[in-house]
């Protein structure tokens, strides 16, 4: 049995009343299970969807059609043992502000029936750097501790299923190094965990399998290992001191002074270089390197939409 699964996920909005908007399907047709003890990522550009399919799987807004099961319950039709087995971080910073850290902790399990909690909670703002702010009024926290928090109030009642949607958005270091650690070692206890991020360089270390969603379609479904080894190229990477050549730019990928080529072999990587050196530019720090999930995911977010067989492993 699947600790989730997506069936034929359909999600539509009508235009307004009276007005000549069309409708719009935010999800069309979007199937696949993510399996028990799983880290997952589900990567997209804003719009994609993601956020829709995740508020689906809360049960905070429902499907147009098709099923999503929560170890095998219906988060529609058998709501409350859903539920029960989903912890989710939202991406807004949404709180009471009128309990303190521990306050708010043991409220979150009595929504559950968990009672007689303390231990775990204990564990929880230890583990997560909260434990000075037991006693702290959630209105005096920083934007990072309500963050902490947040993870705290979904994991309360020890959810076999762990859905983190944008957990690190605007945090610092720090509260990543903490939360992933964390996560990292619910998830080799055997907590499923389901992890939206824009931040591609953590669902690379941390997702065993990756799922890409484009306009509501899903585009890419296949182990992190295999969608890395999909790049069709290793990348160039170099700094320069004024703007590339317009016959560059249009396949670079640049930020600031630094610019990355995709580069088939040695022949192509010359005539980058030479085409640079006759614009009269000054190359520095030029480096090789393998492609990583940012260039595989710009190449499949760059790609006419259709069927996603080619990557479905």
């Amino acid at each position: 049995m699947p600790a989730i699964s997506f069936q034929s996920v359909t999600k539509s909005y009508s235009g307004a009343r009276g007005s000549n908007s069309p409708s719009f399907r935010a999800l069309d047709d979007v199937s696949f299970d993510i399996e028990q003890g799983e880290f997952f990522g589900l990567l997209g550009p804003n719009g994609a969807g993601k956020t829709t399919l995740i508020s689906i799987l809360a049960g905070l807004t429902r499907a147009s059609g098709g099923k999503v099961l929560v170890q095998g319950h219906d988060v529609q039709t058998d709501y409350a043992a859903a539920r029960r087995a989903l912890g989710v971080v939202p991406q807004e910073l949404v709180f009471d502000p009128f309990f303190n850290v521990r306050e708010a902790l043991r409220i979150q399990s009595g929504y559950f029936g968990v009672r007689n909690n303390d231990a775990w909670i204990d564990e929880l703002l230890e583990s997560l750097g909260l434990a000075d702010k037991a006693k702290s009024n959630m209105r005096q926290l920083s934007g990072g501790m309500k963050r902490r928090v947040l993870v705290a109030q979904a994991l309360v009642h020890r959810p076999p299923v762990i859905v983190l949607d944008e957990p690190t958005a605007g945090v610092d270091v720090e509260l990543r190094q903490t939360l992933w650690q964390f996560i990292a070692r619910l998830n080799k206890q055997g907590h499923t965990v389901l992890l939206t991020t824009h931040y591609l360089e953590e669902a690379e270390a941390l997702c065993t399998r990756i799922g890409m969603l484009k306009q509501g379609h899903l585009v890419a479904l296949a182990e992190t290992s295999d969608l890395l080894k999909s790049a069709s190229s290793n990348v160039l990477r170099f700094k320069i001191d004024r703007e590339l050549p317009a016959s560059l730019a249009a396949t670079a990928r640049v930020t600031g002074r630094i610019v990355q080529l995709p580069a088939q072999g040695a022949l192509e990587i010359e005539q980058y270089l030479a085409a640079v050196r006759q614009a009269g530019l000054t190359v520095e720090d030029v480096e090789i390197r393998k492609a990583d999930l940012e260039d595989v995911f710009l190449q499949v977010m760059a790609a006419e939409r259709g069927s996603p067989t080619a990557l479905v492993a």
